[in-house]
């Protein structure tokens, strides 16, 4: 069974997971820890439960998402992974900084470890996530589902009764809108959705509910 764990990190509010499960092996999601006490929080939870991350994975290439890297690169030596579409944002964290926080990023960025896309699954212990392409936020955005445990992280794509921003560099509403309606509205209705922002949902309400799954 996995077993989620949600930092909620950086002045966005952004949502980082570490997924594990019970042969302590597990994957980091969209880390973007960012103050040091939430980069220390990530790193003595992982340490403090024996856990041994397998793979750094990224839903999208938004520096929210993405500026606790380096500490994951520093401490497991783990580079980031994602979607190929998205490498103009992973590759210009300095520019984000500066455009969403309005701050000076020298971190060491990591270089990306591995392109993905639907044609990867993601391994670790007993468990895989299956790569879903979701593009709309981002050129790039991806989503992990697992369909054993019916659970999918959707980044900034869905929220719960929301959707992620097509107005910024690469979006596209029309890409969006395929997305939410002919992909994830497929999967199945209990299927728990555990987004890059806000609090967990589901397919089954965001469908009875949000009016863009409609």
């Amino acid at each position: 069974m996995l077993k989620i764990q949600r930092f909620v990190c950086n002045p966005y509010q952004e949502n980082t997971y570490v997924v594990s499960d019970e042969t302590q092996e597990c994957v980091i999601i969209d880390c973007g820890a960012y103050f040091q006490d939430e980069r220390m929080a990530l790193v003595e939870y992982i340490n403090g439960n024996g856990l041994t991350p397998k793979h750094l994975i990224c839903t999208h290439g938004h520096f929210d998402h993405c500026m606790g890297n380096d500490t994951v690169y520093e401490v497991f030596g783990l580079q980031p992974e994602v979607n190929k579409k998205d490498d103009f944002l992973m590759s210009n964290m300095q520019d984000q900084a500066m455009y969403f926080l309005g701050i000076e990023y020298d971190n060491t960025v990591p270089p990306v470890g591995k392109y993905i896309d639907s044609n990867d699954v993601i391994e670790f212990g007993s468990h895989k996530f299956t790569v879903i392409e979701t593009p709309g936020h981002t050129p790039g955005g991806i989503t992990f589902y697992c369909a054993e445990e019916k659970v999918a992280f959707t980044g900034d794509t869905l929220f719960q009764m929301s959707i992620g921003r097509t107005d910024f560099e690469g979006g596209d509403d029309k890409e969006m809108r395929h997305t939410l309606i002919d992909v994830l509205a497929k999967l199945p209705a209990e299927t728990t959705i555990w987004s890059g922002h806000g609090p967990k949902t589901t397919i089954g309400a965001e469908i009875s509910m949000n009016p863009y799954l409609r």
